[in-house]
């Protein structure tokens, strides 16, 4: 009789657990899908959001930069300019906002666009792999290259890449220059601007660095801050684009405006203020 009764205890025991767990897997999978149809509706509320309407309620356009002549720096005053910063202000006048410069640590930038602490990254940015599959990204409007820099007492031994594979670089971290030095194999130190690594150089911190040709132009050699500097090797060719969030609207008006401002000469003005007019892409 005992073990009649202790089996039938444990049925019924079997026979309430498995009930108690297909309440909880239903409950699971009831959640599982509410939280499917409320992140779909999130993104296709994104989706439906318009970036040049949200810019032109806030009435202004917050621009993503880093210090980096000639495309965005400060002048004596505080002011950014440059041929970026230039450009940018012209493109939110015409859109009827102010423009806002907020100085960001470039290895976020796309952190920092997607939490709308800015409104785009408009700061000589190269059109790499990442930034295009991460961002919404223009047409390209300046042709670039990374160069070495290297102390001009120096620069006759460091003419080639295989002659650079025992120096120690200075990058900017998450930029293409980072990328070079990863791909020539070399020791670096990421450090936050490319004027960072200018001055790693200039003390000695580190042998060299990789930067962007546009800025080695306007920061390197005689009559610049770092006359004792020179650059060397050219280790690529690539292309500037401005990176918005992905699906914005803000990045047809910019390639419009990239037109238009060619087409009145605009874009060629500020590019021979701040020495960049053989850089430009044609945008017809």
């Amino acid at each position: 009789m005992k073990k009649a009764f202790a089996l039938a205890a444990a049925a019924m025991m079997a026979l309430s657990l498995t009930a108690c767990g297909g309440s909880s897997s239903s409950e699971t999978k009831a959640e599982s899908a509410a939280e499917t149809e409320q992140a779909a509706g999130s993104e296709e509320a994104a989706a439906g959001e318009s970036d040049l309407e949200y810019v032109k309620e806030k009435g202004k356009l917050v621009v993503g930069i880093t210090d980096f002549a000639p495309m965005d720096y400060k002048d004596d005053s505080g002011n950014w300019i440059g041929f970026d910063a230039d450009l940018a202000t012209e493109f939110a006048k015409s859109i009827g906002v102010d423009v806002e410069f907020i100085e960001i640590n470039w290895d976020n930038k796309i952190m920092e666009l997607d939490g709308k602490t800015i409104d785009c990254v408009w700061n000589g940015m190269t059109l790499t792999d990442e930034v295009k599959s991460s961002m919404s990204t223009t047409n390209a409007y300046c042709n670039n290259s990374q160069i070495v820099i290297i102390p001009k007492d120096k620069a006759d031994q460091y003419q080639d890449k295989d002659s650079l594979k025992d120096l120690t670089f200075a990058v900017e971290s998450g930029s293409a220059g980072e990328e070079q030095a990863k791909e020539l194999g070399a020791e670096y130190t990421p450090v936050e601007s490319q004027a960072n690594a200018l001055l790693e150089v200039s003390s000695g911190t580190s042998d060299a660095a990789i930067i962007d040709s546009l800025m080695a132009d306007a920061m390197v050699g005689e009559g610049t801050s770092y006359e004792n500097l020179t650059h060397t090797v050219k280790l690529n060719d690539e292309e500037y684009g401005v990176g918005f969030r992905k699906g914005s609207d803000l990045t047809d008006k910019l390639n419009q405006f990239f037109a238009d401002s060619e087409k009145d000469g605009t874009m060629e003005k500020i590019a021979e203020k701040y020495g960049v007019t053989a850089a430009l892409i044609s945008q017809q």
